[in-house]
């Protein structure tokens, strides 16, 4: 008796069976990459195709280095199956994360596995350095993966501001002198070799934080990145939204009642405003957030004081994503996120006062590597299907 699936493959026309045979290869590598490595008979099972189309479609993925052997299963009772499972090694990818004080790159198999990376800091004194900062560094983080050049599919790029597609050009990037000159993307894609896509640090972050951390399961998770700037990405049953012109969860923005004359939001939740706050309190010295965070874990009260500033105006920042966004969860992320721990307490206590609006609060599992692994995620996506239709096309 054959499947259904098995039926209307006996009544395509011919120049109809090449796609069918596609589809069903496409599926059994979904789901193989969703479940893990099967038999051909659990395949079998799982997808309603019949044992001999599902032989047939392994066996062209194994000839195009789609699939591969992993192992057996012994059955109570029968004879052992073959295991199969995605080959990692059919393409790579690489993620860039390109922040005011660290550039950090990686390469990764089709299993989102990092072969290479490398995190250097970013010393470049013009947008044009800065770009050739990211091909060299990603170069030879492709060299020391061991790879071909060609055997990376598509690249991601994280970066501070909002990608113009339009214009070729980064916009509000504002603690990257430079960077929203048109063109430098495109130069990167040139000399690097490889289909690259551009996206902001925050929606990357989030989508990291969604495959790889606490957000997974989520319904709608708003991770909040904390450092030099201030960004929020959101993603809603595992996508991301960017709302009409990509410029959602750009909350940096938002207005913030300085007392001097107004602010923005980024100027008063960030890193460097921690610094300063801890410097109006009274502590000298070379000055970085998280010396600031570290003298407050040891009790020094001009720390003390400006973390618990900080964590009052983290609590604005979250009390506006829950009017906005009823999220089931908001992530607190980016080099301030690591030391969430000091900050969980405070914003809690003052979100209480400020709003009944009191989503689940966690830190970043990925820490600041968020935006990086979003990269990875991101470019994922596009390398998987884009390695399919070229091995299938020539096997």
């Amino acid at each position: 008796m054959m499947a259904a699936g098995d039926v209307v493959e006996q009544q395509e026309q011919p120049w109809n069976r090449q796609r069918l045979r596609s589809t069903n290869e496409r599926l059994l590598l979904e789901r193989l990459r969703a479940e893990g490595p099967a038999s051909r008979a659990q395949l079998a099972r799982g997808t309603g195709l019949s044992k001999p189309t599902v032989s047939s479609a392994l066996a062209a993925l194994e000839s195009a280095g789609l699939v591969r052997e992993v192992g057996t299963h012994v059955p109570e009772r029968g004879r052992t199956a073959v295991l199969y499972a995605p080959d990692p090694a059919a393409g790579h990818v690489l993620g860039v994360d390109v922040g005011r004080s660290w550039l950090r790159v990686a390469v990764a198999d089709l299993d989102g596995t990092v072969v290479a990376r490398s995190d250097v800091r970013n010393q470049a004194r013009s947008s044009a350095a800065m770009a050739d900062l990211v091909v060299a560094t990603a170069r030879r983080v492709v060299a020391d993966s061991g790879m071909a050049p060609e055997e990376v599919v598509h690249a991601v790029v994280g970066t501070p501001g909002v990608y113009d597609e339009e214009h070729r050009r980064v916009r509000y990037a504002m603690h990257l002198p430079g960077w929203g000159r048109a063109g430098l993307f495109d130069r990167m894609r040139e000399e690097l070799g490889v289909p690259l896509e551009v996206h902001n640090d925050a929606n990357l972050a989030a989508l990291g934080e969604y495959t790889y951390g606490v957000g997974a399961g989520s319904r709608l998770f708003a991770y909040i990145l904390i450092g030099t700037g201030l960004g929020m990405g959101v993603v809603s049953d595992g996508r991301l939204f960017t709302g009409a012109h990509g410029l959602a969860g750009e909350i940096g923005f938002l207005p913030w009642p300085g007392q001097q004359k107004p602010e923005r939001l980024e100027d008063a939740v960030s890193g460097v405003a921690v610094v300063e706050a801890a410097r109006r309190f009274g502590m000298r010295g070379q000055l970085t957030a998280k010396a600031v965070f570290d003298a407050a874990r040891q009790g020094d009260d001009a720390a003390v004081r400006a973390v618990r500033l900080e964590g009052e105006r983290i609590a604005h920042t979250v009390a506006v994503a829950a009017a906005v966004l009823d999220p089931d969860l908001v992530v607190l992320g980016g080099g301030v996120g690591h030391s969430v721990d000091l900050l969980l307490k405070p914003v809690r206590d003052n979100l209480r006062a400020l709003t009944p609006l009191r989503p689940k609060l966690a830190p970043s599992r990925l820490g600041e590597d968020a935006v990086l692994l979003g990269a990875v995620a991101t470019a994922l996506g596009t390398a998987r299907e884009v390695v399919f239709e070229r091995r299938s096309a020539v096997s």
